[in-house]
């Protein structure tokens, strides 16, 4: 079966859109980095219909998306782009059309250069003001802020060795390359943190 379902999205998805909500009050269209099973997407756009929500991931996780979407049946959720990070240039044709990007759960999944490219994109691609989210865990001053998340980094390096939790002064260095100063930094449930970066 195509749709894939997350109990971490389902837990985390009342939290994140409570946040959302106040920095996307005055955005339209956002586009969403990495959408994975598509749940994200279709309880934000019903939750924040003033959203025109832009899915995106690698192709082998489109079924899934257009699934979650086929049964919502929105008019605000728009059929996943395929955007590839360890591309420097995937946001060139997109420049002009997002106020809003947001990703969760990537940035650990991600190389580093991925990472980079990542911030660099959405750096090209936000107008003055636009709003960038990252969801997931963060690490603080080059300390895991709980034995759970250590637990979780040795797992992913363990999977993959490019795979880890970023800390968060390596984020805003990264991020003031590409014009991202960070507007907010809210804990959230599970040892994870919501970073909404403000495109300057």
């Amino acid at each position: 079966m195509s749709k894939q379902f997350s109990v971490a999205c389902e837990r985390n998805r009342d939290p994140i859109a409570a946040v959302l909500a106040r920095h996307l009050q005055t955005s339209r269209r956002v586009l969403e980095i990495g959408s994975g099973t598509g749940q994200h997407a279709v309880y934000f756009a019903e939750q924040l219909p003033n959203l025109l929500w832009q899915t995106s991931d690698l192709a082998a996780n489109h079924p899934s998306i257009l699934a979650w979407q086929e049964e919502a049946a929105l008019p605000n959720v728009l059929p996943p782009l395929t955007l590839d990070m360890d591309d420097a240039d995937w946001a060139a044709s997109l420049v002009g059309q997002y106020d809003a990007v947001y990703t969760a759960n990537t940035c650990h999944i991600m190389s580093w250069p991925q990472v980079q490219n990542m911030f660099s994109g959405v750096g090209r691609l936000l107008p003055t003001g636009g709003s960038f989210c990252t969801y997931g865990p963060f690490n603080v001053d080059g300390q895991f802020t709980s034995a759970s998340n250590a637990a979780f980094d040795a797992s992913l390096k363990d999977y993959a060795a490019h795979m880890g939790i970023r800390d968060m002064a390596e984020l805003v260095l990264l991020a003031a390359d590409s014009l991202l100063v960070l507007a907010e930094d809210q804990l959230m449930p599970a040892n994870n943190r919501l970073l909404v970066w403000r495109r300057v």
